[in-house]
């Protein structure tokens, strides 16, 4: 079952298909660095399908698909119809409409059989997730890779001690506790959850965006071990 209150999923799905419109004027470039290092960690490789949890406006499924080519498929799962919206007017302008199927669905679960997916990405998107659902989501991403899948996420993270008293973390963290529904990314240890969930961080970048710590990782389901 979703750990999320049909409440919450209605507010996320709105308030995101209202932003859809927006969202790459106000954050994409911001975004688009470490966006770039989880695709770098990814390597999409012709042939492959791939997951994307939480693919917004379709930024990063242009790419994917154009690696995949034709034998590969991907599919996009995002809260919101807006967000489904201008991404599919982004991959009919690219071009690539016909290798991407994008589902608008609230995950936990994710709509797809067990080990339909070579890779799962997803940047921004995993600390958007309450704590409590942590598990399941990580569960799902484990049970639809393959014997040797690979996951890449890109995420706020804790920092180094240094970036946790910085003043621009401070006031984050106070925005996010005061508007969460405007600042809802919040910091987590993307690498300890990871190691915590049943994956094996084998490679990590990070680098800052205003002043706060990201980190991508690249991670395989344990039981598969690192590639």
């Amino acid at each position: 079952m979703n750990s999320r209150s049909s409440q919450d999923t209605a507010a996320a799905r709105q308030f995101y298909s209202r932003l859809s419109r927006v969202y790459d004027a106000l954050a994409d470039a911001d975004e688009a660095r470490a966006r770039q290092l989880g695709l770098d960690l990814l390597a999409p490789r012709p042939g492959e399908r791939i997951l994307e949890i939480g693919f917004g406006t379709g930024t990063s499924l242009l790419p994917i698909a154009r690696a995949v080519g034709d034998s590969g498929r991907v599919m996009g799962v995002d809260i919101a119809d807006g967000m489904r919206d201008v991404a599919a007017e982004r991959l009919r302008a690219g071009g690539l409409d016909r290798r991407v199927d994008l589902v608008v669905d609230a995950i936990p679960p994710v709509p797809a059989g067990t080990a339909s997916f070579d890779a799962v990405f997803m940047a921004f998107t995993l600390e958007l997730f309450p704590d409590d659902s942590f598990g399941a989501v990580l569960d799902e991403v484990r049970r639809v890779l393959g014997p040797a899948g690979r996951f890449v996420a890109v995420a706020m993270d804790v920092g180094t001690p240094e970036q946790q008293r910085s003043l621009a973390e401070r006031t984050y963290q106070w925005a996010h506790r005061h508007f969460p529904h405007i600042v809802d990314c919040r910091p987590i240890d993307v690498e300890r959850l990871l190691s915590s969930e049943g994956f094996t961080v084998d490679r990590h970048e990070t680098l800052a965006i205003w002043g706060l710590a990201v980190k991508a990782c690249h991670a395989t389901p344990r039981s598969a071990g690192p590639l």
